[in-house]
């Protein structure tokens, strides 16, 4: 079964960082109790551009990890699925 992966992308005023990060943390948390890899990525030119990536071994795993998460993407059902590339 091909990996799975999510992406969201978010830009949050100066005000609002401490907040995110706080939230940033408890997906993070989340998603590694549901067996699922988490990486945030900020923009190095625009402070407070964040991209989240959420990746699980099947669709099924992610899918299941966002129904429950706090702040859930907004198109949860956008996953991209690992292509074998023999």
């Amino acid at each position: 079964m091909p990996r799975a992966l999510t992406i969201q992308r978010s830009v949050i005023p100066a005000p609002d960082r401490t907040k995110q990060l706080e939230r940033l943390r408890a997906k993070r948390d989340h998603y590694r109790s549901m067996q699922c890899r988490y990486w945030v990525f900020e923009e190095a030119a625009v402070h407070g551009a964040f991209l989240e990536f959420v990746e699980a071994d099947s669709a099924e795993c992610l899918v299941t990890a966002h129904v429950s998460a706090p702040d859930a993407p907004i198109d949860a059902t956008r996953v991209y699925l690992e292509l074998e590339l023999n």
